[in-house]
């Protein structure tokens, strides 16, 4: 039994579990409920609590706060809560239920998953399964049992006084990854597969690599098994491998941890980002506040809808027993609210302050536009508070900007904000599979989006809030989309009605892999196979050479594949898996990745952190580019171009300079003879060609063949990159 010496009235701020030396101040906001209890257990895994402990209204609640300081408690205790009130979701919304045990929206640290069949989550009587007004009748059904535990913990982390690297954006090169995926496959050769432990021993590879920052899947404490969904095939209940479904905000996923579940995953994952930091890599979350776990009128009681539902989540005008879903996860944060804009600050706070993350990528983040009306007001006082909050000052924000019923890309914010650029996506991968007429859609992009991210007197916009990215983990991996036309989704459980089928994919000749496809002769299998490999590259270089702030998904540089399933979230397996094997098969493509980042780390005019206009084209700093196509300076932005070749100027300062970068890419499937543009006096070198065998496709630049003749055929669907000195 926990140690109780008293029990005191407490504060009301902060919210959550404050540890100190003689005992723990609990503070938790529930403006409906009528009466509140603290539980308190000894063990994880005990099936009721071993003290209970209720607020009184009059000495522990202050506004709609309830506190209680217990002294005596260690760091460490478990606990949950428990809220009485009304339960009349069809008149005012409220689903108050005192049989179920509640997680701290604020607690730092979570056990792990629910048990499903030690104690039903549901609040509602679930007793008639086929009754669609189920959910308007209260359960009495207890759920302490299976319920996961918060974990009041004080971490005494040594950072060794690790500091923010503090890269400026425009010299980022950002790495989608999660955490679990990384190193879970036996190839991974880590004891700690899995885990932040695990993931520490793979950043010489992201060193080596060049990357500057990790955008980490979603951490925060999730359920696992919050699916209905399993493999056609085996049977096997599919686990969630993404975590898009937060059940905690402020814990760290629990079974990432390799040292524990009862506070270790606070330090473990301190760790990590201690690590990374010394490495120079930055840490960025996907954080996910659009929705939570407890999805829509059927789904469990956990946190937020034991508490005050009403407030939390945003519900159907006149019919407030239903979830306001624009999210299409069940239900949509009500993220302007007071109380929850309150609870999004003081959460971004705890993970830039306490866990030195240093950025965060808003999933769906258009929610945030959605006004307490239920009105698309575009800056609202939440993205406000964000860009304003002097903690946040210095940190990166990222913005996913759309959602199902918005589409905000480019006018997001006005300030501080960059996006991601799904315009960019589909621009390359339409060009490069061919498609006709998007030369000059293409041009946009690669220029930086000026049409999207434009400054203006009002704005602080530039070419590097464009996130630009071909791949993420929401569609087809690299590998995939140059493998499949079509998504093979089958292993979902969904009969492959799951993901998009728009992916604008082409599997070069062959559906899926050719080592095994016994229709095709070794000499088609090697022709599939090295214009996979070149339109990889082609992808890289298009990617890299961009301007804006690119995005490598894992595994793209040594082209893991999910065989062709463009929605993973529920492969907690090989789909998501890295294999680390890949990467000595695959080392040509590694090498290409590899040196293509560090060319671009070599040129700041890749890097531009501001957009020219004609009138700024005596600016010595940037110069535009210049367009071309078979002749200097006369592209061919017609309905039927394949092809796109463009010239950075050179230029020179005191603090810093470039030589001049031609780029020029053909998507045709023949070869198209060019005119290389003069440059009074420089010669021109070449650093890539994607058509030729590997040695030469990429060079450093110091090993860059001359060229001396002012004509060059570029190869049926390559690109090269030629530098003038």
């Amino acid at each position: 039994m926990p140690t109780i010496r008293d029990i005191h009235p407490g504060e009301p701020e902060p919210l959550g579990p404050t540890v100190r030396p003689d005992g723990i101040n609990f503070a938790i906001h529930s403006r409906g409920a009528t009466r509140m209890e603290l539980l308190l257990f000894d063990n994880i895994a005990d099936d009721s609590p071993a003290v209970v402990i209720p607020f009184s209204r009059e000495v522990n609640k202050t506004g709609d706060v309830w506190h209680m300081f217990v002294e005596g408690l260690p760091n460490g205790t478990l606990y949950n809560y428990r809220a009485d009130g009304p339960y009349r979701p069809d008149k005012d919304g409220s689903r108050f239920n005192p049989s179920k045990a509640l997680l701290d929206p604020y607690a730092p640290a979570v056990s792990g998953d629910f048990d499903w069949n030690d104690g039903d989550p549901l609040g509602y009587d679930a007793s008639d399964p086929d009754d669609p007004d189920r959910h308007l009748r209260r359960s009495k059904v207890a759920n302490v049992g299976g319920a996961p535990r918060c974990i009041a913990y004080r971490s005494d982390f040594d950072w060794q006084g690790d500091k923010h690297p503090d890269i400026p954006i425009e010299e980022s090169i950002i790495y989608e990854v999660n955490v679990r995926a990384f190193t879970r496959h036996h190839s991974s050769e880590t004891d700690f597969e899995g885990t932040y432990r695990g993931f520490m021993e793979k950043i010489p590879h992201l060193k080596d690599l060049g990357i500057t920052a990790v955008e980490l899947l979603p951490v925060f404490e999730f359920e696992r098994f919050d699916g209905p969904f399993r493999d056609p095939i085996t049977g096997e209940r599919l686990a969630n491998a993404w975590g898009y479904n937060t059940m905690a905000f402020f814990a760290p996923e629990s079974h990432y941890s390799y040292y524990g579940k009862l506070g270790a995953q606070v330090d473990e994952f301190k760790m990590m980002v201690r690590e990374l930091h010394k490495a120079g890599i930055e840490v960025i979350l996907d954080v996910v506040f659009n929705h939570s776990r407890e999805g829509n009128h059927y789904g469990p009681t956990v946190s937020f809808r034991g508490l005050d539902n009403s407030i939390y989540y945003m519900l159907v005008p006149g019919q407030p027993q239903y979830y306001y879903d624009v999210t299409g996860c069940g239900n949509t944060m009500n993220c302007n609210h007071p109380v929850v804009r309150k609870f999004i600050l003081d959460c971004l706070r705890y993970w830039v302050e306490e866990m030195h993350v240093d950025g965060f990528r808003f999933d769906l983040a258009a929610v945030f536009a959605i006004d307490v009306d239920l009105v698309e007001k575009g800056k609202t006082p939440i993205i406000e508070e964000i860009e304003t909050d002097p903690v946040l000052s210095r940190i990166k924000l990222i913005a996913e900007p759309w959602s199902i019923t918005q589409y905000r890309l480019g006018s997001f914010s006005d300030r501080r904000w960059a996006e991601w650029n799904g315009k960019f996506r589909d621009a390359v991968r339409k060009f490069l599979k061919g498609d006709m007429g998007i030369a000059s859609e293409l041009a946009t992009r690669v220029a930086g989006s000026y049409d999207l991210f434009a400054p203006n007197s009002d704005s602080e916009r530039s070419p590097y809030h464009s996130i630009n990215f071909v791949t993420c983990h929401d569609g087809f991996t690299l590998n995939d989309l140059v493998s499949y036309n079509e998504k093979h989704n089958e292993r979902n459980g969904e009969d492959n009605r799951d993901g998009h089928n728009e992916n604008e994919s082409w599997n070069c000749g062959y559906e899926g892999p050719v080592e095994d496809a016994d229709d095709l002769t070794s000499e088609q299998k090697e022709e599939i196979e090295r214009l996979r490999i070149k339109q990889i590259k082609n992808f890289l270089t298009l990617l890299f050479l961009s301007q804006g702030t690119p995005m490598l998904l894992y595994g793209d540089e040594m082209r893991r594949t999910a065989f062709g399933n463009n929605n993973t979230v529920y492969q907690d397996n090989e789909h998501n898996w890295l294999n680390w094997e890949l990467l000595k098969k695959h080392r040509e493509i590694y090498r290409f990745t590899r040196q293509i980042i560090a060319f671009r780390k070599k040129h700041s005019i890749v890097r531009r952190w501001r957009y020219l206009t004609a009138e700024e084209d005596e600016t010595p700093i940037l110069r535009n580019i210049t367009w071309h196509g078979v002749k200097p300076g006369k592209p061919d932005f017609s309905g039927t171009s394949r092809f796109l070749a463009w010239t950075l100027e050179a230029f020179e300062t005191d603090e810093r300079w470039d030589v001049p970068i031609y780029v020029a890419s053909n998507a045709f499937w023949e070869p198209i003879e060019v005119e290389l543009p003069d440059q009074e006096g420089r010669r021109w070198y070449r650093v890539v060609d994607t058509s030729l065998e590997e040695g030469s496709d990429i060079v450093p630049q110091e090993e860059a063949a001359f060229l001396p003749d002012p004509m060059y055929e570029v190869q049926p669907r390559s690109t090269i990159v030629l530098i003038a000195r």
